[in-house]
């Protein structure tokens, strides 16, 4: 592949107040954003594709023959800093979707109040200096960010599936789970929204990260959200995740119960029982990468502006292989994908019934979506509670529940809409009394896991 070249130059303390939201300023640029820190990318230097089975495997070749080329100067060791990528990869090893690690052409970083600018470039003949980054940089941000009002003509249309259809496929779950099939199955619907005017990304990122500021705000060519769940983060051999299983919507609410939400969701066998099956499938997957892990000997409720979570974090040292090397993020995000939280148990039988039930392809959405840096560290959430942008008017929204023994159908449609609330706030958008029957005629083909 071509040779990259980068330069990463420090830019002195932001202030936390704002910090990278105003750099959300263009729709099509890339963004890892929690509590106004993280990496702002702009442009692209080098990217890779790939669909399929070993869409991973390849992005982790890619990586390390653009890392093994490269020219780096980087002064810094803060996670995030000298060369970074940016990634999304499809839920589906099945999925037509193409898997992309980006490599901007500029990154405004972000952490602990301390900022950096990086400037990668394939050009053999372009200066990299610390004048050039800031440069380029400023040419980004030549226009001011756009802003877009509520149309009369916006609507919310359904998916692939009505709602009645898709409470059919909840029942059709809890069969197979009642005839011993599987334990859990994590069931997706989608619904589209067409817009009157064209959406402006970069005021949905920001409406995003400020009202879900504890969630980790996403951005990757199209692919667009808040996600409260870290597959896993690596820093420096220690690798940390988050899973959520069990949700309650905050709208159902009394007002006179301080402790409903840890009453209900902690106090629920139901809840519970999912909550266990996700936390077990994600730590037998990472057990064998390392060399100690730790977690919450019970779950804690984790309070979002629209639900609570029955959450969990799990902590693991990395072990070394025989020449010294932690795994990589790549190679983590493999070996835990898909999880329990996001697909079922047993993961091979659940994702065969997803493709029958759901009836559409999932693309990129309950992926894996995040960034990493050259020196080994990265962040992998979940592209949970975020949206496909299918055209400048075209959105497409996707939400799903765990379904166990015990679920009820209708009870998982009202949460599938708690979950579809924060992009529908975040587009200016309500949910309707009533959606139409008639299937979208945009709506995606189906593949299965």
């Amino acid at each position: 592949m071509t040779t990259l070249r980068s330069v990463t130059v420090p830019v002195g303390e932001r202030s936390a107040t704002i910090g990278l939201l105003e750099y959300l300023v263009l729709d099509e640029q890339l963004c890892w954003i929690r509590r106004q820190e993280g990496l702002v990318g702009f442009g692209e230097a080098a990217r890779f594709t790939s669909s399929g089975p070993e869409r991973f495997a390849l992005a982790q070749q890619w990586w390390r023959a653009a890392l093994a080329g490269a020219d780096v100067e980087n002064p810094l060791t803060q996670p995030g800093t000298g060369l970074v990528a940016f990634g999304s990869f499809a839920f589906s090893k099945r999925s037509p979707f193409e898997s992309r690690l980006v490599i901007p052409e500029i990154v405004v970083g972000l952490r602990d109040g301390e900022a950096w600018v990086t400037y990668t470039t394939s050009d053999p003949e372009a200066e990299v200096t610390a004048e050039t980054a800031v440069d380029t940089l400023a040419r980004y941000l030549d226009d001011l960010p756009l802003y877009r009002q509520s149309d009369p003509a916006d609507r919310i249309l359904p998916g692939m599936l009505s709602e009645s259809e898709w409470k059919n496929a909840v029942a059709r779950s809890v069969a197979h789970i009642a005839a011993g099939d599987l334990s859990k199955i994590v069931l997706a619907r989608d619904i589209a929204v067409e817009l009157g005017s064209p959406l402006v990304a970069s005021q949905v990122l920001r409406e995003l990260a400020v009202r879900y500021r504890d969630c980790w705000t996403y951005s990757v060519d199209g692919l667009i959200g808040s996600t409260p769940e870290m597959l896993i983060r690596v820093e420096s051999g220690t690798a940390e995740a988050r899973v959520l299983a069990g949700t309650l919507d905050r709208a159902t609410a009394p007002d006179d119960e301080p402790d409903y939400a840890k009453r209900v969701l902690a106090g629920s066998a139901k809840q519970q029982h999912e909550h266990q099956i996700a936390i077990d499938s994600l730590t037998r997957a990472l057990e064998p990468f390392t060399s100690s892990m730790t977690s919450h000997s019970e779950p804690f409720v984790l309070e979002l502006p629209n639900v609570w979570h029955l959450a969990s974090d799990v902590r693991a040292e990395l072990a070394a292989d025989e020449t010294g090397a932690v795994p990589t993020p790549l190679t983590l995000i493999e070996a835990l994908h898909p999880t329990a939280a996001v697909c079922g148990f047993p993961t091979s039988v659940a994702g065969e019934l997803i493709s029958e039930l759901e009836h559409m392809d999932r693309g990129p959405y309950a992926g894996p979506v995040g960034w990493m840096d050259g020196a080994g560290n990265g962040e992998w959430g979940i592209a949970l509670r975020g949206a496909v942008v299918e055209t400048p008017t075209e959105v497409r929204l996707y939400a799903g529940c765990g379904i166990v023994a015990g679920s009820n159908p209708a009870a998982e449609l009202e949460e599938t809409w708690s979950k579809f609330r924060p992009m529908l706030e975040a587009l200016g958008l309500d949910r309707p009394r009533a959606v139409p029957r008639r299937p979208s005629e945009f709506a995606s083909a189906p593949a299965a896991s």
